[in-house]
């Protein structure tokens, strides 16, 4: 077997080539493209024992590629030829770096030859890549898109919303969500004290409109007015024009993420909704089109990918981990993992209450422990991926009494 260490750059790659007694073949760097991927399937091509495998294919698991990153196209060029990529976390190559050179010194050409020994000595501890589908992976990057917006847009809206407690708090009165089309518009419109003083409730009712809000226009804009117009103390002339001017750019940046989120999240659930275990993910409670789309995108369709539910569990981060010394034992929340896995998990986790009887006596039984609510939701999380593993390895849709038969038996008890 040919084992390689691949360090990757935006314009080129250093590569080491070993066999499987950890001789150096050959070390060079190769090119970004069509050109590298050429000249590196030449180096291997060169290497390749056929006396050994019966084969003058190089790939078909002859080939081992560490390397630190699990997506772009030089990733799936490689996986297209046949060889076994391990995407190698930085982390655990820094780790194993120190633990042959005490010395601190770091090379790129020093790299390749770590990421090659890792994949020759120590792979079975590490995840190769998954052979997902195409489908799933366009849905994580739809997915993983969406999500990414909507964090953007809470950021920006913190922004604007400390912003707006600097030199206009009565706004944070006037409006009850700020990111309501009606209250972006009026901020545009009247970002400071001054103009927002000015505005009738003609032009109030007319924003309201427009934003399709139901009930009682009329008084909810007098409301609005009056709240705009009480006194309150100012800042300087200079201070608030500097301020308005950075809310009204937040307010338009704000209205424009939350256009281009709803367009983003009906390609989001097209796309899911074509996958073939999307009626099972979807039959899972709490799991709809979007939080559905997000927990199977990131756990992948690879029916190889997890060994057990205690693999899938591992990778989702709601499984805990324990440090024992001597007579000293903690168990702790895992917070080394994949956060849009473990953001969607944990929604999941809040959502399954409402419509599970299961779910809610789980959580309301360790609530009952003096569990706090998050370790809550994290153990009730870790159960629902053991559950939805089971659903997706039969191929059957989630059934409650299977799902929770000793809770709900204790319950009803």
């Amino acid at each position: 077997m040919l084992f390689i260490g691949d360090d990757w750059a935006e314009g080129h790659h250093d590569i080491e080539v070993e066999n499987d007694t950890g001789h150096r073949l050959t070390r060079m760097r190769l090119p970004e493209g069509v050109e590298g991927l050429a000249r590196l399937h030449e180096v291997v091509a060169e290497h390749h024992d056929t006396d050994s495998t019966g084969s003058d294919d190089p790939a078909g698991g002859a080939v081992v590629v560490g390397i630190e990153t699990d997506r772009g196209v030089w990733v799936s060029a490689l996986l297209a030829c046949g060889y076994q990529v391990y995407a190698i976390n930085p982390m655990s190559a820094a780790r194993y770096r120190d633990t042959n050179s005490t010395s601190g010194a770091k090379s790129d050409t020093g790299d390749a030859h770590v990421l090659a020994e890792i994949v020759r000595l120590d792979r079975d501890h590490h995840r190769q890549i998954a052979g997902d589908s195409t489908q799933v992976e366009a849905l994580k990057l739809l997915a993983r898109a969406h999500q990414g917006m909507i964090w953007d847009r809470t950021r920006h809206l913190q922004r604007m919303r400390s912003a707006l407690r600097e030199y206009f708090p009565a706004s944070l009165t006037a409006f009850e969500h700020l990111t309501a089309p009606d209250t972006l518009a009026l901020l545009q419109k009247a970002p400071d004290p001054h103009r927002a003083a000015r505005l009738t409730t003609a032009q109030i009712t007319a924003e309201l409109a427009r934003a399709h809000r139901r009930g009682d226009r009329t008084a909810k804009a007098t409301r609005i007015r009056d709240a705009l117009r009480a006194p309150a103390l100012r800042q300087p002339a200079e201070i608030e024009a500097a301020y308005a001017v950075v809310v009204a750019g937040q307010a338009r940046l704000l209205a424009h993420l939350t256009e281009q989120i709803d367009e983003l999240e009906q390609e989001v659930r097209r796309s899911f909704r074509r996958h073939p275990a999307a009626e099972i993910v979807r039959s899972c409670p709490g799991l709809g089109d979007v939080l559905g789309a997000r927990v199977l995108a990131e756990f992948g369709d690879d029916p190889n990918r997890y060994r057990n539910a205690k693999a899938r569990k591992n990778y989702a981060g709601t499984s805990p981990i324990t440090r024992a010394s001597g007579k000293r034992k903690t168990v702790l929340a895992r917070y080394a993992r994949n956060k849009h896995l473990a953001d969607a998990c944990h929604q999941w986790a809040f959502c399954s209450m409402n419509t599970s009887p299961g779910a809610r006596a789980y959580y309301d039984a360790l609530r009952a422990r003096e569990v706090g609510h998050h370790a809550a939701l994290r153990q009730l999380g870790n159960r629902l991926v053991g559950i939805v593993h089971g659903c997706l390895k039969t191929g059957t849709v989630y059934d409650e009494n299977t799902a929770w038969p000793g809770v709900l038996a204790q319950d009803a008890a």
